[in-house]
């Protein structure tokens, strides 16, 4: 396949270090289709050249598109594009350790922050809790393999999981929170789907540049008796899943 100078984009935004620039274009590059899988990228000199900076800057963007899997060095043959996208589907049981151990990567997942809040007005309705009752907010950052995959805020109920935090901090994981607090088979009631640009909070702790594309996923997860228990605000790195909706 031949590539052109529109495969790379050369612009770099202010304030963004280059190797990170470089290495989100060339993610780019490789999910629009313009590197097939098994295809080799150009040389470091060329790329250098592309963009106009030295080989060590492109060698730490390659490293950091190795740390993101996306693609391998072969000593003395070049850097080789591996699979994209993880594929991550929504369906009745959405477990995120589950589908990314499925597929082949290490799931993560670390606590950024928490507080006890009055619940804002369209989460207590998600929840169908009173206006202002108390709920325990989580937020996540998830990853696969250590490069980050989503950024979420969570919900729940403050008198079902007072130590929410607590809990989370331990298990590192959701699903095994809610198992911990009595709920192990709860369900996915609705799933809502939209798109934004990474601002630059959302970007750096994601590792993207800002403006780069999210997919935005809020959802309300179910006990079997048909209770909201937990409700999310997930911000996925859309380079790096794609969304499979089952039946």
């Amino acid at each position: 396949m031949a590539h052109s100078g529109e495969a790379l984009n050369t612009v770099s935004p202010a304030g963004v270090m280059l190797w990170r620039k470089i290495a989100d274009d060339i993610e780019h590059a490789i999910v629009r289709g313009d590197f097939a899988t098994g295809e080799k990228l150009p040389s470091e000199q060329d790329i250098a050249d592309r963009f106009g900076v030295n080989r060590h800057t492109v060698r730490r963007a390659l490293a950091e598109l190795t740390e993101r899997g996306l693609v391998r060095a072969e000593r003395g043959s070049g850097t080789y594009v591996e699979p994209a996208r993880i594929s991550y589907p929504i369906r009745a049981r959405t477990r995120f350790s589950e589908i990314i151990n499925a597929s082949g990567r290490m799931a993560g997942g670390r606590l950024l922050a928490s507080s006890k809040e009055p619940a804002p007005r369209d989460i207590a309705l998600r929840l169908d809790l009173p206006p202002n009752a108390m709920t325990i907010r989580l937020e996540i950052l998830r990853s696969a393999n250590r490069v980050p995959i989503s950024l979420g805020t969570t919900w729940l109920p403050a008198d079902l999981a007072p130590d929410a935090a607590k809990i989370y901090r331990a298990a590192r994981s959701v699903s095994r929170l809610l198992a911990h607090i009595g709920f192990r088979d709860y369900k996915r009631r609705d799933t809502r789907v939209s798109a934004a640009m990474a601002d630059a909070i959302h970007a750096a702790k994601l590792q993207l540049t800002p403006g780069r594309p999210l997919i935005v996923v809020d959802s309300v997860d179910i006990a079997s008796d048909g209770r909201p228990i937990l409700t999310s605000h997930a911000r996925f790195a859309a380079d790096r899943v794609e969304l499979v909706i089952e039946n």
